[in-house]
């Protein structure tokens, strides 16, 4: 056995992987709450245990050597582990965690019936951004499970995330009163093309901009995602306002606007775009209430749409 094996404490890796991600050994010390001193005494005791060099001083800051990159993922899965082995002796204590993407939504929906049904169960609802930023929080056991579109080419999952498609959300056109659509009472999709459809929130790089990316290219759509995204409320408003453009609004999303407004929610058909999705979890989760989650989703949930739907197709039911 290495001798330095038993005397590597987990202050010393974090406070390398805190000074390899801010560049800085003042801003990593800041981040750690101690000293810049100490944030150095801790990386050469780390370099001198390792016998390497870690980084390099710059005038910009502290630089990663070739043996600090090489060391930095392996560094980044030990806290991983140590974070679980400290969350798996208090998850009986804590609140199940679950990222729903959007407060408003069918997620929403389903995580509201849950607590309903076991109002027993202590629940913290997220809402975070980003696919990469819930997996990796599924990881390190600060996340039990969130909701989202899987199957992007080119981003699999980790082999020990798993993923089951528990909904798909049906989408509906919003238009104002003066739309050419306001007064149909459906629209088949391909009758879309050419009206101009208006999504602040759609970010490139996410999951449903990949959605709505394969929407376009099978159906000819005009999507626009131009302009500052100021919410729900503003989306509303201007949609009220502008006879030329109309939205795509998932069908179980719940709004309220003024009554001046005397917008139309319109079903698209022939096929119905459906929103996929997956609840993702980490294999080795030992949260008990997760199991109760997961339960309570294979007999509420109306699950994936088998006829007369769109998804894209990267995604498919497990």
């Amino acid at each position: 056995m290495c001798p330095y094996s038993v005397r590597m404490d987990l202050d010393t890796v974090r406070t390398f992987v805190a000074a390899a991600d801010t560049g800085r050994f003042q801003e990593a010390a800041a981040e750690l709450a101690v000293s810049q001193q100490a944030v150095s005494k801790r990386v050469a005791a780390l370099e001198r245990g390792l016998g390497v060099r870690l980084f390099t001083r710059t005038p910009r800051g502290a630089e990663l050597t070739i043996d600090g990159r090489a060391f930095l993922p392996h560094a980044r899965e030990l806290l991983r582990v140590a974070d679980r082995a400290v969350a798996s002796v208090r998850v009986g204590r804590r609140p199940l965690r679950v990222d729903v993407i959007n407060l408003r939504g069918a997620a929403s929906g389903l995580m509201r019936d849950f607590h309903r049904r076991h109002p027993d169960i202590e629940l913290d609802v997220l809402k975070l951004f980003d696919i990469d930023e819930a997996i990796a929080a599924l990881r390190s056991g600060t996340l039990d499970a969130t909701f989202r579109a899987v199957g992007e080419p080119g981003r699999p999952l980790p082999a020990d995330i798993v993923s089951v498609r528990v909904l798909d959300e049906p989408l509906q056109l919003l238009t104002g009163p003066a739309h050419a659509l306001a007064h149909v009472r459906s629209v088949p999709l391909a009758e879309l093309a050419g009206h101009r459809i208006w999504m602040p929130g759609v970010v490139p790089g996410t999951e449903w901009a990949a959605y709505y990316a394969d929407l376009v290219a099978a159906y000819g759509l005009t999507i626009e995602s131009t302009g500052p995204n100021f919410g729900s409320d503003a989306l509303l408003d201007t949609i009220a306002d502008t006879p030329a453009l109309a939205t795509f609004m998932s069908e179980q999303t719940r709004l309220v606007w003024p009554t001046g407004h005397d917008l139309r929610r319109i079903p698209v058909t022939d096929p119905t775009p459906v929103y996929p999705h997956s609840l993702l979890w980490h294999r080795d989760n030992p949260h008990p209430a997760l199991t109760a989650l997961r339960a309570h989703l294979e007999t509420a949930a109306p699950g994936p749409a088998t006829t007369g739907t769109w998804v894209p197709p990267w995604t498919s039911p497990h």
